[in-house]
């Protein structure tokens, strides 16, 4: 019986050793072609990274109105060493002796979801670490008709290397922001008001392309 328990034992190891050594090939293959710029496999991984924080639960740090706006992140354009997206923001209401009070506004809301995002978007993902962000927050407007329709309020526009110097512990929302270049305008009275942003450019021939096998490829060989 020992013989045989010792058996068991040696083929379970086997097996949860093949499926870490091919996990480790896999993560290097995706690491590696990341790396060399494959814009399909950069593109997956930032699709499966956003996708990983809409079902992630809240991180008891983070105020709720901010996880949902890390929620909201759609990804517009990746390059080889860039990375776009953006992400909605709405004003947080309170209900205070029976009235409704705006405690923050959008622009607000959207600075600290910027803030959060950029932290997630330079430091966890895996496999790609890109050198360069373009956060679009956006927020509802309404027309003189009463239609509403979303406008960008807030674009940044920053590098991993003033990334670097941002002290993402003790800093404000607004003082990273700032440090990062967040762009933005404000009425006269101090709401925020919608600025332009440069369309995304027209996805390349290769965008269109079935994704890139050439990890999971490797990963079997």
């Amino acid at each position: 019986m020992i013989q045989w328990a010792l058996i068991v034992i040696f083929i379970l190891f086997l097996v949860l050793a093949y499926i870490i050594i091919q996990g480790t090939r896999a993560s290097l293959a995706w690491r590696d072609a990341a790396a060399a710029g494959d814009t399909k496999v950069i593109r997956d991984i930032v699709e499966d990274s956003l996708e990983g924080w809409r079902s992630q639960k809240r991180p008891k740090p983070v105020a709720v109105e901010v996880w949902r706006g890390v929620q909201s992140l759609q990804l517009v354009h990746v390059e080889a060493d860039f990375v776009r997206v953006s992400a909605t923001a709405e004003s947080d209401y309170k209900l205070v002796d029976g009235q409704w009070v705006e405690m923050r506004n959008s622009l607000q809301e959207g600075i600290a979801v910027t803030a959060r995002c950029a932290e997630m978007l330079f430091y966890e993902m895996p496999h790609y670490r890109p050198d360069r962000l373009q956060i679009d927050v956006y927020t509802a407007f309404r027309d003189e008709s009463g239609a509403s329709r979303h406008e960008c309020i807030l674009s940044t526009e920053t590098a991993r290397d003033i990334a670097r110097d941002v002290d993402w512990d003790d800093w404000t929302a607004d003082e990273i922001v700032e440090a990062l270049g967040g762009r933005y305008r404000l009425s006269d009275a101090g709401r925020p008001l919608a600025i332009t942003v440069e369309p995304p450019p027209a996805p390349d021939e290769d965008e269109n392309d079935e994704p890139s096998e050439a990890p999971a490829a490797e990963a079997r060989s």
